[in-house]
């Protein structure tokens, strides 16, 4: 092994240009391995292959500890209450641009279900803004958020701190069907 085994992450470096950009291409394409893999995880379950859900659960967990090294290495871990308002703020984009103007395109272009997919997302980040929000102003007094269960429909992906409703406003999953953080 050319470089000592280290059992912590990367550290934060000040790094090259070049190696700035490809960190943020490699950091992007590890994230979408990520939850692809978990998507094909839960297919393979859902048509009765286990073992196989298993192996790309474990795969698609490899792929987030490399998304979390290069984005530590590119220095965009900080502090508890940094993290929340960059999170806001990746909300607010979402929220403001990013999703309306994807909006527009999908129903020009006619593709409904490209419409339904980003309405859920759109609502659902106004959730979280809300959400990172509060909690900011908690962190900001130095207390923590509450121990309330944070609920998340699996469709949707609308959050609640609380309880979860019969059915969800967004898209009508039934409520016990939520998980639970």
């Amino acid at each position: 092994m050319a470089e000592p085994f280290m059992t912590t992450p990367p550290k934060p470096e000040r790094l090259g240009a070049m190696t700035e950009e490809n960190l943020k291409a490699a950091f992007a394409g590890e994230s979408q391995a990520s939850q692809k893999y978990l998507a094909f995880a839960a297919r393979a379950a859902q048509e009765g292959y286990p073992n196989v859900a298993r192996l790309f659960t474990a795969v698609a967990f490899a792929e987030s500890a490399h998304a979390r090294n290069h984005l530590n290495v590119m220095g965009g871990i900080g502090s508890t209450a940094e993290n929340l308002k960059a999170a806001f703020g990746g909300e607010s984009f979402e929220i403001s641009e990013m999703y309306p103007a994807y909006s527009a395109v999908a129903k020009m272009q006619g593709n409904a279900e490209a419409v339904t997919s980003i309405r859920y997302a759109l609502a659902a980040e106004k959730d979280h803004q809300g959400i990172y929000e509060a909690t900011g102003k908690k962190v900001d007094g130095a207390a923590d958020l509450d121990a309330t269960p944070i609920r998340v429909c699996p469709v949707c992906g609308h959050t609640i701190v609380g309880e979860a409703p019969d059915e969800c406003p967004l898209c009508g999953t039934a409520g016990r069907l939520f998980h639970s953080f």
